[in-house]
């Protein structure tokens, strides 16, 4: 069985996480191939797809909001599993859950929406960025649930252990 792992990133702490999903994934016995958005040319040959994007000011990245329009109908054939990456702190910030994880997820009939915690240091951040975090009063730190996202990947691979390969 082959999986597409694709993550949308600005600074590389949601590339981390796709290519740590893609790892579990691997590791389970399946067949990975993990991409930036722009650089699947199509789904043919692949059983199955996760699709992640870093959320700013609510809102997936280009990137990947283009590839499920553009991949639309091959996704919704296969089993799909979305994630974000975004809020930071504890109590997460912002709380609000991306705007574009519901019209995503029924476009596509994806299985399911993660959203996980981020990864912020201000330093890597362009002066927009640094102002919208200051704003929502966003901590620095990497906040990101290694654990959580390892078990959620391993729970993807029982998953897709039980449908039968479409090549």
């Amino acid at each position: 069985m082959k999986v597409l792992v694709t993550a949308a990133s600005r600074h590389g702490a949601t590339t981390e996480v796709a290519a740590s999903i893609g790892a579990a994934l691997q590791a389970a016995g399946l067949e990975v191939s993990v991409q930036h958005p722009g650089e699947v040319t199509g789904l043919d040959g692949y059983d199955a797809a996760v699709i992640g994007s870093a959320v700013y000011a609510g809102r997936w990245l280009e990137p990947v909001r283009d590839l499920i329009q553009r991949e639309k109908a091959a996704l919704a054939q296969i089993p799909v599993w979305l994630f974000s990456s975004g809020p930071v702190g504890d109590p997460p910030k912002p709380a609000d859950e991306c705007v574009d994880a519901a019209p995503l997820t029924k476009l596509i009939g994806a299985r399911e929406h993660r959203q996980f915690a981020g990864d912020v240091d201000r330093k890597r951040l362009g002066f927009g960025e640094r102002l919208i975090v200051a704003l929502v009063r966003a901590p620095d730190g990497d906040f990101r649930p290694w654990p959580e996202i390892e078990a959620w990947a391993n729970e993807i691979a029982r998953v897709l252990a039980e449908v039968p390969a479409t090549v």
